[in-house]
């Protein structure tokens, strides 16, 4: 059996030694859905959520988990997040999210784009769940992710 990246040599999980990797230029762009009923897409189009400005906070709330990351996974290493932008666009269906995270470090930023996209999702649902507790997050994924050993990576069914 081949020797797992993040398990010793008993089978304990241990977090991988990135010390001897030489810093380089990475970023990874992740993609979520919130899924909203037509009244809540109305009241984000026309920003009268009561909660407030439902846009900027979703954006800032992105941009902190992205670097919050190592905080919350447990074996996520504590990189610098040197560049991160959370974009939210109002569709017919919901808030359509994309992050970006770019770094210059050891290792890649693809959870940081993950949490990101999450923190940002998550982040719209409290605001919009006292107009609908039926509100849903969806389809968080990676896109793409350039740099590190294995180079760079698009999602196939990109679209």
């Amino acid at each position: 059996m081949t020797q797992l990246t993040h398990t010793d040599s008993r089978g304990h999980v241990r977090m991988v030694d990135v010390t001897e990797k030489k810093p380089t230029v990475r970023s990874a762009t992740a993609r979520g859905m919130v899924r909203c009923a037509p009244h809540v897409v109305a009241a984000l189009r026309d920003e009268s959520v009561p909660k407030g400005d439902v846009m900027a906070l979703a954006r800032i709330a992105g941009i902190s988990g992205a670097k919050k990351c190592a905080d919350l996974l447990p074996l996520a290493h504590i990189i610098g997040v040197h560049g991160a932008s959370v974009d939210v666009q109002v569709t017919d269906s919901g808030v359509a999210i994309e992050a970006t995270v770019k770094t210059a470090d050891r290792t890649g930023v693809e959870m940081e784009a993950l949490t990101a996209v999450s923190v940002a999702a998550l982040a719209i649902v409290d605001m919009v769940k006292g107009l609908d507790k039926a509100t849903a997050i969806e389809e968080i994924k990676l896109i793409h992710k350039t740099g590190g050993k294995s180079g760079d990576w698009h999602r196939p069914d990109d679209t």
